[in-house]
């Protein structure tokens, strides 16, 4: 299936109360973006806490996500890992479990040089036949994938086609859209860029806060594309402020789970060792989710 430009969800992973995957709750979240008109959900991605999983739990996950997407949306699976052999394992098994891309991180653990990143990016890519994404997280990684060096690797690697780009700089966005959009799409990994990144010529965002407020994005999306600029700046408003206080109220990973929460989503705490957020953020969600009812379960 193939990806369009869009909203993706970096799907948040539902924990029951003994801290194990809530399979039915992942089912409701994927549903939930789906309904909201997403062009793809993303399993195992930074806002699932792939990190804090275990291999077995990321196959679960890819494999749950995959069948409740069930050919309605394609589906992202990230499958970056510390090591090579097992990035290329849950890679592969991503394609065999009918993920339609594969996303893969760098090593996020020792910092790689600029050669050791690309022979382990060619290294996962050349495993598999489906379509690859790239995802640079300087922060996570110590290693930012700069525009011309992933305009270099996507002519050099066929089946490389995007690149989810987290380095929240528009600048370097900016680059690949014009640069290298001959030869890979840019989805935006930093939320709060959605409206400018997409009036630039981005493919989209990949957005964590798509769990919440899928359709609220995806009509801003909308309207950019249509060329309706007054109309996404008017939507894109509205939201703001609850995405503003997602982004830097506090940590992303717990804030979002907090507003699925408030919202009436028990998708249950973080995986330790991250603690749930503190009760003035938590207020301070609550207070810009009361402007948007219409996101209540």
């Amino acid at each position: 299936m193939t990806l369009q430009n869009g909203i993706l969800t970096a799907l948040a992973t539902p924990f029951d109360e003994v801290g194990d995957i809530d399979e039915k709750l992942l089912r409701v979240l994927v549903d939930r973006s789906i309904e909201g008109g997403v062009s793809g959900v993303v399993a195992g991605g930074s806002t699932g806490e792939f990190a804090a999983m275990t291999g077995d739990e990321r196959r679960f996950l890819v494999e749950t996500v995959v069948d409740q997407a069930a050919g309605r949306v394609p589906v992202i699976a990230q499958t970056g890992a510390v090591a090579t052999r097992e990035a290329v394992a849950l890679t592969r098994h991503a394609e065999q479990a009918g993920a339609d891309v594969v996303m893969v991180v760098a090593p996020y653990y020792e910092a790689l040089t600029a050669d050791e990143t690309l022979r382990y990016l060619r290294t996962v890519a050349d495993s598999v036949a489906v379509p690859v994404m790239l995802y640079n997280i300087p922060d996570a990684t110590g290693v930012n994938l700069d525009p011309d060096t992933v305009g270099a690797l996507a002519r050099e690697v066929e089946n490389i086609k995007y690149i989810k780009d987290t380095s929240a700089d528009m600048a370097q966005a900016g680059q690949l859209i014009h640069r290298h959009g001959d030869v890979i799409d840019t989805f935006l990994g930093w939320d709060s860029l959605l409206l400018a990144s997409v009036a630039e010529g981005a493919a989209g965002v990949m957005a964590g806060t798509a769990n919440v407020m899928a359709a609220d994005l995806v009509a801003v999306h909308q309207a950019l594309t249509a060329g309706d600029l007054a109309s996404a700046r008017t939507r894109w408003k509205r939201v703001y402020p609850l995405m503003d206080t997602l982004m830097t109220g506090g940590p992303f990973i717990q804030g979002v789970r907090a507003a699925l929460q408030e919202i009436g989503l028990a998708v249950g705490a973080p995986r330790e060792p991250l603690r749930d957020i503190e009760p003035e953020h938590r207020e301070r969600i609550r207070t810009a989710l009361a402007a948007l009812p219409h996101l209540t379960v």
